[in-house]
């Protein structure tokens, strides 16, 4: 089970309020069944729920002690003595709902910490949560139920919406956020663009005059930066997902719904649809336009646009099938003996 020190469960819920909450149908079991938590199958014991999404674990499964488990509607998960299943149209999902009701983000405390700054001018939405040593600077306009974390500083003129979740070391500046926007640890939100006019004299700054728009429902992870607008604005579309460690320049505008995995570095003035999904430690030029529905492959560079619905992987990035033929002529050449060229 988690951790007590860290984590404290819900529970416990019948087995009627799980199936309602995951969405899914009971199979060998009643309702009034009684779950004290969530475990994973090879920890998981009689009182427990667990989940079966991959049919690698199906050994795992097999030898399971849990009470509950959800599986798939198209998994053949065997039937186990003793064992109930939740059966759901996606396991995965459906156990990301359970989950979250037994560990439910933890509600912030309303006030104002010991050793935090409030600019008289500030408006503090009702419910919120400011932090020891947070910094909320003037005109500021935080919306209702929000928390904000340790040391955070909220720069002036920003506003935000309604249970946002601004956590300990942030910085924003130049920012206008939706509502449930969740900012994790030292994010770095509207600071300068990457923006000088060069020549053999130095480098000359240009002004950045833009701002940052969040959408509702973002998640920004840990130690990312992501510049303001020189002019332009730079937006992150509604319910994206952007992972640690991800730099986004200056004017990108990211559409609806997509996911920028950790150690992304995505140039300025490039736009990407919704629903895109680009994966570890790519590296995106500038000034290009990525469509809807594009899936790059992790450590691809990406230099020029990519049509809707793409998938594309290598550097200079490819097609994903041209890239795998590439790799296997190349492995097949590598094989011929020396001389030889067919």
């Amino acid at each position: 089970m988690p951790d007590p020190r860290f984590f404290h469960a819900a529970g416990p819920f019948t087995l009627a309020q799980l199936a309602e909450i995951a969405g899914a149908k009971i199979h060998g079991g009643v309702g009034e069944q009684v779950i004290h938590d969530v475990a994973p199958l090879d920890t998981a014991g009689a009182d427990d729920i667990s989940f079966l999404d991959n049919p690698a674990y199906t050994e795992a499964f097999a030898a399971s002690k849990a009470g509950v488990c959800i599986v798939g509607e198209n998994l053949k998960a065997p039937t186990l003595s003793g064992m109930t299943l939740l059966i759901a149209k996606d396991a995965y999902r459906a156990y990301a709902f359970v989950a979250q009701a037994f560990y439910p983000d933890a509600l912030p405390v309303p006030g104002v910490g010991a050793g935090a700054s409030v600019d008289p001018s500030a408006i503090i939405g009702e419910g919120s949560e400011i932090a020891p040593g947070a910094v909320i600077g003037a005109n500021v306009e935080i919306g209702k139920a929000c928390l904000i974390g340790a040391n955070a500083v909220v720069g002036i003129g920003v506003k935000m919406g309604d249970n946002c979740d601004i956590g300990p070391l942030v910085s924003l500046k130049c920012a206008v956020l939706g509502h449930h926007v969740r900012i994790y640890a030292g994010a770095r939100i509207g600071e300068d663009g990457f923006g000088y006019a060069s020549d053999a004299g130095g480098h000359t700054h240009i002004p950045q005059l833009g701002r940052v728009l969040v959408g509702d429902g973002v998640e920004i992870g840990a130690n990312t930066t992501i510049d303001r607008g020189s002019g332009p604005d730079t937006v992150i579309g509604e319910g994206s997902i952007i992972d640690n460690l991800v730099q986004i320049g200056h004017n990108v505008r990211l559409g609806k719904y997509c996911i920028i995995v950790s150690h992304v570095g995505i140039s300025g003035s490039t736009t990407l649809g919704d629903y895109v999904v680009i994966g570890g430690q790519v590296g995106i030029a500038g000034h290009l336009k990525i469509a809807d529905g594009v899936r790059v492959g992790a450590q691809a560079g990406v230099i020029g646009d990519l049509e809707k619905g793409a998938t594309v992987i290598g550097s200079p990035a490819l097609p994903h099938r041209e890239f795998w033929r590439q790799v296997a002529t190349l492995k097949r050449l590598s094989a011929l003996p020396k001389g030889k060229s067919k």
